[in-house]
């Protein structure tokens, strides 16, 4: 049965990307889903990194912004059901990889959401960078009784941290900040790196490792010197993954020493949804087994109407800083 009737006076908020820097709260109706979808009326959305080059207002972006656009790591209740939908149900709470999140409602296809479990009731989901997390950890083929380095302890850098440590491997955390190093060091990392010396480092973990570097490197800062700094940390036949995000411009690689290590570089990013998906799934069932535990590392909060303060701070990460969410 078609759920998905609607008056014309029920209305939804949405934020709206005005220029560089600057947001507008717009009404709109609400958005009805077509077959095989479903609308989501959201509890909160990730603020995600990956904003913050559009948000500045680079030559390519174009303002405004679709309403609720750039908000991808929304989570909520359904409240309206498309024709053709099965396995999902008005009032389920769920994860969705949409689009347009930074909003009150969003739709999104019924292929697209994962049913939360009644544990995590109450609890903020943004499920896409959680996804993120599990679908990096996948590819790094990470083993008990290796050493592995994380360049950047953010939220992702985090999670990967306490992934790697429970799978048994010994962590080298390597941050900028303090704070991000003591969260580390929560997380399971055996040894922390202030990030600020290039050759510093390098001997640091040459020491740690007595000379045979790291079986594998994630690189979760996506800038020239992390990326750099990951290929001198991976040993022969060693896994360089990249996690993060290089949205800013090219690269260039030190392809000399990746050549000579024979090293495996893994571009670790997904963009097929449905990998998407799984990865929330999976991030899902490891919240469950106990390997992960997320809701600390949430650390600034704000009301929709404070997107532009939420994304300044992800911008400028204070100290103290992880992730921030707007929750409606």
């Amino acid at each position: 049965m078609d759920t998905a009737a609607t008056s014309t006076a029920e209305l939804m908020r949405a934020v709206i990307i005005a220029g560089p820097g600057r947001v507008l709260i717009d009404t709109r109706p609400l958005p009805t889903p077509g077959p095989g979808q479903v609308r989501v009326k959201l509890e909160g959305c990730g603020v995600c990194a990956s904003n913050l080059t559009p948000w500045a207002g680079p030559d390519w972006m174009t303002f405004p912004t679709e309403p609720g656009g750039l908000g991808h790591e929304g989570w909520g209740v359904i409240d309206a059901v498309g024709s053709g939908v099965a396995g999902l149900e008005f009032g389920d709470r769920v994860a969705a990889l949409s689009y347009h999140a930074y909003a009150t409602h969003d739709i999104a296809d019924a292929s697209m959401v994962a049913v939360l479990p009644e544990e995590l009731d109450g609890k903020p989901f943004p499920g896409e960078p959680l996804g993120c997390a599990m679908n990096i950890f996948g590819r790094s083929n990470i083993e008990r009784g290796q050493t592995i380095a994380v360049i950047g302890i953010g939220f992702l850098g985090a999670l990967l941290t306490r992934l790697a440590a429970t799978a048994g491997a010994r962590v080298i955390a390597i941050s900028r900040r303090a704070y991000s190093l003591e969260v580390a060091r929560k997380m399971g990392a055996a040894e922390t790196i202030a990030m600020d010396d290039h050759w510093r480092i390098i001997e640091s973990v040459r020491e740690l490792t007595e000379g045979k570097f790291c079986d594998c490197v994630i690189e979760a800062v996506g800038k020239q010197w992390p990326l750099d700094l990951a290929g001198e940390l991976t040993k022969e036949r060693g896994r360089l993954i990249v996690a993060g995000y290089h949205q800013d411009g090219p690269r260039q690689v030190n392809m000399q020493l990746w050549n000579w290590r024979g090293l495996d570089v893994i571009n670790a990013h997904e963009r097929d949804p449905c990998i998407y998906i799984k990865g929330i799934r999976d991030a899902i069932e490891a919240i469950g087994q106990g390997r992960i535990d997320p809701e600390p590392l949430y650390t600034h909060i704000y009301p929709l109407e404070g997107l532009d303060e939420a994304l300044n701070t992800t911008r400028d990460r204070p100290d103290g800083f992880l992730k921030a969410l707007v929750q409606y």
